[in-house]
């Protein structure tokens, strides 16, 4: 006697049992599904594992600490190797101890065509002042310096006569709320930044001497 043969399912959304094409339909489309899933759920996987990536490489690359200064510029050597290639000796300040410079460079090519000393300065109360030495410059050339500010008095500072821009009721000033000009030999003079009026009397001060040693200093520019 023969085995009986089991009858097809019936499927309950049809009511029947399936026909060979239906099967195989099914079959395709839970393929199809199963693959779809496997791809999602490998995008998933893909995403985590690169944000884990970047997450140790955050932790195990090093950083500078953003409240790490940078070493100071020794601007006094930087003006030693650029000496006697400008008509005028470059101005050196000596300074009291906490003050450093971040920046020392003779800019010579430029734009305005007027050669330039340029020290960058950090004051012990935590301002900028710089000192911008400029070479057979003239009134135009004061004018950018000073941000095209207006004169508004002069000041006596080591026997130096200064003229004096105060921005610092005005806005927008950037790093010239306040300037020193004054005029020696070939050289033009700005003492120009953020710093108080007693900080601003140091670097001045620091410079006196050596603007006597130019020649006759005056206020302003030529």
């Amino acid at each position: 006697m023969s085995p009986r043969t089991k009858p097809p399912a019936v499927v309950a959304e049809l009511g029947r049992p399936e026909t060979p094409e239906e099967t195989a339909a099914r079959k395709a489309q839970n393929s199809a599904n199963h693959r779809n899933r496997q791809t999602v759920n490998n995008l998933v996987y893909s995403l985590i594992a690169t944000v884990a990536l970047v997450v140790v490489i955050v932790l195990i690359v090093p950083r500078g600490n953003p409240t790490a200064s940078a070493p100071p510029v020794d601007y006094a050597a930087v003006a030693q190797q650029a000496q006697g290639s400008e008509p005028d000796r470059l101005l050196v300040p000596e300074l009291p101890s906490g003050w450093k410079s971040n920046s020392a460079e003779l800019r010579t090519k430029t734009s305005d065509k007027v050669d330039a000393w340029y020290i960058g300065l950090l004051t012990p109360k935590g301002q900028y002042i710089g000192i911008v030495q400029g070479f057979g410059a003239n009134d135009s050339w004061v004018a950018d310096q000073v941000n095209r500010a207006r004169i508004s008095g002069t000041r006596d500072i080591g026997g130096v006569k200064w003229d004096v821009y105060d921005n610092r009721a005005g806005s927008d000033v950037g790093n010239v709320a306040y300037a020193l000009v004054a005029t020696a030999g070939t050289s033009t003079v700005v003492v120009f930044g953020t710093a108080s009026d007693d900080e601003f009397t140091t670097v001045a001060s620091s410079l006196a001497g050596q603007l006597h040693d130019l020649g006759s200093p005056t206020p302003g520019g030529k």
